[in-house]
């Protein structure tokens, strides 16, 4: 069993005992240990402003893109090695574990090229100089965006330990401020490697990134107004980090990804067996069964006229079907475990609570005859579809989302109004997607929708050949929502690191701001 150290202050430092134990999903057998009982988060604080800062600012943005360029090369070499750690800490198939990692070093590597195409500044000009005067043709004022000069605190999410730390630490670091990561214990060990393999190749300045695996502490009771925190997870647990005494006190910049229950909307116009058709079904699978639907942009709810849902449903059933379930270490197995006892129960729990407002039309919480694993052994959940015909009086549905490989299918009239106020029940999501070669019901559906969404995916028969998935989060479209998605936003190109400057306005004689500050 791996012991798994903290990299703070440039050292590797172990935590004081207890220790907590990761397993491995599928034989629940223990596979490593940590803590960081211990370890001073003040001190850890301190060294990322007082020595990983000033390193950062004192390169251009195409030296802090060659630093994560390096990032990406050194991580993508020992690619396999990752792979067999996320499947035997995380549950992952070889396929969700490779999206995890290569999500990572993809963004790592787009991140790059933002950065080398920035060159030798070391701030952004943010738009236009402009006169400020009638009476002077030399007064100005100009804004720049600068780099933070505190922290960037990053809190992960257990279900993407490779690519949730990385597309955070990207826009951080390009942007000049050093990173402390912390992800959820449950799945902390490909951090810990990933981040080892990045400290063995010396690849970043001083005090840059450092690492917490274990127990937050009081990590958050140090933030102070430079400083920026970065947090995936529960809604609730991202109400309680916005009310603690450093944020509040200090004004501390928060950004909240959360649970979100997201929704893909079937036109009426889409007719069984069409190409739209299949690539919305395989679709709704897919966001169903990568990383055991344990994704935060997941599809949990899916509307579709009342006439196409008895066909929607055989469709999804058919294809699930033909899905295996059990040890992601054999290649055959399409869908590996839950990845702790604790969602496994939640995932039953949830279930059974949406279960009052509908009927389950596929699959049940019953244990999973998982392939490779002797009985009873392993977090493993099963496909679960559910059908609500009465969406507009449904309260759990849009309110509580089940974490696994559960969808909700329901009704809505056939029209732009109906399905935008079904699909606006959810309170705020990552993402909707929109199946439909109807121009008139696509355009007033995503004008209804966007207030309620930070992502929309809208699909016709000319692109459904090309539209990536539902559920992928790419580097240059921000990636967010609002009100139950938490509000925050990230990525989206240069657009992400505004979370990690300051922008300041400058007035002044225009000769002189141009010459000192626009490159």
């Amino acid at each position: 069993m791996v012991r798994l150290k903290s990299y703070v202050l440039d050292a590797w430092r172990e935590g004081d005992a207890p220790f907590r134990t990761l397993v491995n999903p599928a034989t629940e057998q223990p596979v490593a240990e940590t803590s960081t009982r211990g370890l001073d988060f003040a001190a850890v604080h301190r060294h990322a402003r007082e020595v990983g800062g000033p390193a950062l600012r004192s390169l251009s943005f195409a030296e802090r893109g060659a630093l994560l360029k390096a990032m990406s090369r050194a991580l993508y070499a020992q690619r396999e090695r990752l792979i067999e750690v996320a499947i035997a800490n995380g549950g992952n198939t070889r396929g969700d574990a490779k999206f995890d990692i290569d999500g990572a070093t993809g963004t790592l590597s787009y991140y790059a090229s933002l950065g080398k195409q920035l060159g030798d500044a070391k701030w952004l000009v943010d738009g236009e100089a402009e006169q400020l005067t009638r009476s002077s043709a030399r007064f100005y004022g100009l804004h720049l965006r600068v780099p933070r000069r505190g922290a960037a605190v990053h809190i992960n999410a257990f279900n993407f330990p490779a690519w949730g730390t990385f597309e955070k630490a990207a826009v951080a670091l390009l942007a000049g401020v050093p990173v402390i990561t912390k992800p959820a214990t449950s799945t902390a060990w490909l951090t810990y490697e990933m981040v080892k393999i990045l400290v063995d190749e010396a690849v970043l300045p001083a005090g840059a990134l450092q690492l917490l695996v274990g127990s937050t502490g009081d990590l958050l009771d140090h933030v102070d107004g430079q400083d920026i925190v970065a947090f995936t997870g529960s809604a609730d647990t991202g109400a309680a980090l916005r009310g603690g005494a450093g944020p509040v006190s200090a004004s501390t910049a928060i950004n909240v990804e959360a649970d979100s229950l997201n929704a893909s909307v079937l036109g009426p116009d889409v007719d069984p067996g069409s190409d739209l058709w299949s690539w919305f079904v395989n679709g709704v699978v897919r966001e169903m069964t990568q990383k055991s639907g344990q994704k935060c942009t997941a599809i949990r709810r899916v509307f579709a006229p009342e006439a196409r849902l008895d066909a929607l449903r055989d469709a999804l059933a058919e294809e699930l079907d033909r899905l295996v379930i059990g040890d992601p270490a054999d290649p055959e197995v399409r869908m590996g475990p839950l990845t702790t006892a604790s969602q496994l129960r939640d995932y039953r729990e949830g279930v059974a609570l949406l279960s009052s407002e509908g009927r389950i039309v596929y699959g049940s919480t019953d244990p999973v005859d998982a392939k490779g694993v002797p009985a009873g052994t392993g977090y493993f959940a099963g496909p679960v579809i559910l059908r609500c015909d009465a969406p507009r009086e449904a309260r759990h549905v849009h309110g509580h989302e089940v974490f696994g490989p559960v969808v909700t299918l329901m009704p809505y009239d056939g029209t732009a109004e109906d399905a935008a106020a079904l699909v606006a029940k959810g309170g705020g999501m990552l993402a909707t997607s929109l199946a439909t070669n109807d121009r008139s019901l696509l355009g007033a559906l995503a004008l209804e929708l966007a207030p309620y969404n930070g992502r929309l995916l809208l699909v016709d028969k000319k692109v459904a050949d090309q539209a990536t998935p539902h559920g992928m989060v790419l580097p240059n479209l921000v990636h967010g929502g609002p009100g139950r998605a938490g509000g925050g936003e990230e990525l989206g190109g240069l657009r992400g690191l505004e979370h990690y400057t300051q922008r300041v306005a400058l007035q002044g004689n225009r000769g002189l701001l141009e010459k000192l500050f626009v490159p």
